[in-house]
């Protein structure tokens, strides 16, 4: 029986790094006419000796941001041989995941409930990701400082710089990639530093189950958007080869590539990889993440190696 035919769409990766959008500048107000007849009296000076009264102060007006993502955008993305998500399967058996990851979540603060206690909970393990003019997202697998993101996030560069959710900016190594599975892993020589996440195992995922992604899209680092797993082991063209993904409609866009799907524990199940482009490009609720389980074997294969 022959394969199936894929959908028809393009994917692209979403490793390119943007800067943040600016709002257009404050519209002045008009000022009004001089009134008409009797003026009001004038009000009295402050008393000497007292300060006037400070009433509240207007907060100032912030700028609405404007996101243009054109299809100049999904251009600059797809461009180049590194930027292709997914790949060939390489072929290389895949070692069963060691105990150096982490299984158990920490418990999110009393005060948080939901998903806001879940994103609470990953925050801190999400990175955003810079290497030459390539970006995108990570997340900390364990205590020893290592980092996993894809590999179209770093190219071919050797060096990255990572920061973390309180804005601190720490110096990385490539330890290793691999092209075909587009995942690689970063090492920071201040492992203290680093909260480790915890993957969870993407073959108990069911369609339906609520998920978040988590990381830097246009540049807006720490950025959480909800959705649903819209399907399992859809067999999608990523790059020149057929893959297998776990399909959701949470938002992502460029600038995610590499920060993690979760479930509503707080448990990694997927490393956000790509989307289904349309013809004006941008986020149109498709995303495809890899398994977690498929990604921490190689990721252990990367850091041993």
């Amino acid at each position: 029986m022959g394969r199936p035919s894929g959908p028809e769409f393009r994917t692209v990766p979403l490793g390119a790094r943007q800067d943040p959008v600016q709002g257009p500048p404050p519209v002045p107000r008009p000022v009004p006419p001089p009134m008409l007849g009797p003026q009001p009296p004038a009000q009295p000076p402050p008393a000497q000796g007292r300060p006037p009264a400070l009433g509240p102060r207007p907060a100032p007006a912030a700028g609405k941001g404007r996101l243009l993502v054109v299809a100049a955008l999904v251009a600059a993305v797809a461009g180049g041989a590194a930027g292709v998500a997914g790949g060939r399967l390489s072929g290389v058996s895949e070692p069963a995941p060691v105990a150096a990851l982490p299984r158990v979540a920490p418990a999110p603060s009393s005060s948080l409930t939901g998903l806001s206690a879940t994103a609470a909970r990953v925050l801190p393990s999400v990175v955003s990701v810079e290497a030459g003019s390539r970006g995108g997202s990570g997340f900390v697998v364990d205590g020893r400082g290592h980092i996993l993101t894809n590999a179209h996030v770093v190219g071919g560069s050797t060096l990255a710089t990572v920061v973390l959710s309180d804005g601190r900016r720490l110096s990385a190594r490539v330890v290793g990639a691999d092209d075909d599975e587009d995942l690689a892993v970063l090492a920071v020589d201040s492992p203290g530093d680093l909260t480790p996440a915890t993957l969870g195992r993407s073959s108990g995922l069911s369609v339906g189950d609520q998920v978040l992604a988590i990381g830097s899209p246009l540049g807006l680092s720490g950025t959480v958007t909800a959705g649903i797993v819209s399907a399992l082991d859809r067999e999608v063209r990523l790059g020149g080869a057929r893959r297998t993904a776990v399909q959701t409609d949470a938002s992502i866009n460029p600038g995610n590539s590499g920060g993690p799907l979760v479930n509503d524990r707080g448990e990694v199940v997927g490393v956000n990889t790509a989307i289904a482009a349309g013809r004006g490009g941008g986020n149109i609720g498709i995303g495809f993440a890899i398994p977690i389980d498929r990604a921490a074997p190689i990721a252990e294969r990367i850091m041993r190696n």
